[in-house]
């Protein structure tokens, strides 16, 4: 991370912290405006609803976490190219962005909408 050496440990802390933060402040504001600008959450069903917040949230935070990765784990022993760490980026982004999405849609959502129902259900 910045050319140096860390823990394993280390390292997943401080992406953790990040996206935790990220997320916080980016992600789940401006991914339920965005939804919102599309549909009406009042008239909506639910789960498209959701779902367009999901994918909003994949569409901002994919692209801000992969220029943190760039950023963390670019080859400074190399020197500083913004076409070289621009290139990494992009890359990160096209492999990130469908498993994310595809997984984020497909998987996570509907376990954690079937978890929910069996907890809050009586």
């Amino acid at each position: 991370m910045f050319g140096r050496m860390l823990p394993i440990w280390a390292l997943i802390l401080i992406e953790f912290c990040f996206a935790y933060a990220l997320e916080c402040m980016l992600g789940s504001p401006c991914s339920f405006k965005l939804a919102c600008m599309n549909f009406d959450p009042k008239e909506t069903h639910p789960v498209i609803f959701e779902s367009a917040v999901i994918c909003a949230t994949v569409g901002l935070m994919v692209p801000t976490m992969s220029f943190l990765a760039a950023l963390f784990y670019y080859p400074y022993y190399n020197g500083f190219h913004i076409l070289t760490f621009l290139a990494n980026w992009l890359k990160l982004v096209c492999y990130n962005f469908p498993f994310a999405f595809f997984s984020q849609l497909f998987f996570i959502q509907p376990l954690v909408r079937t978890i929910f129902k069996k907890i809050f259900r009586q």
